[in-house]
């Protein structure tokens, strides 16, 4: 159990935080910039269940992503990196393919930016010292 509290609980909560965190970014404020953009392309915006559960996985992924960096960087740092790799390279990807309505650009930097910032606080406040 000792494990648990440098390692686990950080990474559990800063998952619970970057859930919610995409939840209210992508479902309550931006759902309708998703649902018409893929209207216009003959496609039904996916929000099925299963979308959800892939999401959780999204985010248990990034925040141990947040954490691996955070053995290695400052808060900043793991900030900036942690939202290059699981933001930026996301929509490059997706932009690539079309399916990115471009305009939700102007909400979803700015709260991107917050939410690798605050994963990023918990993991560094809450898993102690980092390699040397």
């Amino acid at each position: 159990m000792k494990i648990f509290k440098p390692i686990f609980l950080p990474i559990l909560l800063a998952t619970i935080w970057i859930s919610i965190s995409e939840f209210a970014r992508n479902e309550l404020i931006l759902k309708s910039y998703w649902t018409d953009h893929y209207e216009g392309m003959g496609l039904v915006f996916p929000s099925e269940p299963i979308n959800g559960a892939i999401w959780g996985v999204w985010s248990l992924l990034f925040a141990v992503s947040i954490y691996l960096i955070s053995r290695k960087f400052g808060l900043g740092q793991t900030t900036l990196i942690s939202w290059l790799v699981g933001f930026v390279l996301m929509w490059v990807v997706t932009g690539n393919m079309g399916v990115l309505p471009f305009g939700i650009l102007y909400f979803a930097v700015p709260l991107s930016v917050l939410e690798a910032f605050l994963a990023s606080w918990i993991i560094v406040k809450l898993s102690g010292p980092k390699e040397s």
